[in-house]
Formats: C-alpha cells, sequence, structure tokens
C-alpha cells in the first residue's frame, strides 16, 4: 500500500514518496547552503531515510524539497527547506509549506521547531513564529564536522 501524499498545483507537484526524490539534486543543493556544507551523499541519503520528505517537482523534475525530523507523534523539525533558484518567486516554497503543514502527521504534533536565519517571511507567512525568548533553546553546533 502507498502511503505517500501529493499535492498537485498547476504543472507543479508535491510528493512524499521518497523514491520520487532526486538525492544527486538534493545533495548538490544542500553542500551550497550554511548548514550543511560538505555534508556527504551518504549522509543526505541516510538523512532522508530517517525523516518525513516533500519534494517539490515541476513536471517530473525536482525543484524544492523540505524534511521533517519527527518522532511522528509529538515533535518535527523542520529542516532543509530549498527552492531551486530559477523557480524562486512563484509562491512555491509558501506551498511547500502549506501542504506540509497538511500532512496527517503534522496536524497533530504539539510543537515543530524551525533553525533559520533566511526567509522569516515565508515561515511567518505559514504560522511559524520566533522564539526570541533568553535561555530556551540551546543547541550544541559542530561546523566542521562534514570536513572529517
Amino acid at each position: 500500500m502507498d502511503s505517500s501524499l501529493h499535492w498537485q498545483r498547476g504543472e507543479f507537484r508535491i510528493s512524499t514518496d521518497k523514491s520520487e526524490l532526486d538525492l544527486a539534486l538534493t545533495h548538490a543543493f544542500l553542500t551550497t547552503t550554511s548548514w550543511a556544507k560538505g555534508i556527504s551523499f551518504a549522509t543526505v541519503r541516510l538523512s532522508i531515510e530517517n525523516s518525513l520528505c516533500f519534494g517539490l517537482y515541476h513536471q517530473h523534475r525536482q525543484i524544492g524539497f523540505a524534511r521533517l525530523v519527527t518522532d511522528y507523534v509529538t515533535f518535527g523539525y523542520l529542516c532543509d527547506v530549498f527552492v531551486v533558484p530559477e523557480f524562486e518567486g512563484r509562491g512555491l516554497a509558501a506551498w511547500l509549506m502549506n501542504c506540509s503543514l497538511e500532512h496527517p502527521v503534522l496536524q497533530r504534533l504539539r510543537r515543530i521547531m524551525l533553525v533559520t536565519n533566511s526567509a522569516p517571511w515565508l515561515y511567518q507567512k505559514v504560522g511559524y513564529q520566533p522564539i526570541n525568548q533568553q535561555n530556551f533553546v540551546w543547541h550544541i553546533v559542530r561546523p566542521d564536522i562534514y570536513q572529517q
């Protein structure tokens, strides 16, 4: 039984079917980002295997991506969101975010977090709110872990 979900908007489609993802494109894009610079192909593949993923497609070509790290019942962490540059400015990132929030898994999560310093307007538009509370969110950052 195929449990993947699909959304259609004209010639664009979003799917949670991981078998449709272009891992080479996803890896290539992520290596250009500030948060995943130097990430290996194997790490990207494993992160996708262990997450709820949303691929954005134009016809049959992947042009965007979002990944939710989750326990599937209480908590999710949205990450690795992108739309390739040639398709930016068409509202596709907002549509990708809205579709992800419609997914039944996200409907039941008590908390969905996002860590980013880019496109706050996009995330606010779909309901994310900044946490500007001192000593509330903590993290360990290892920026050179992929260079090992």
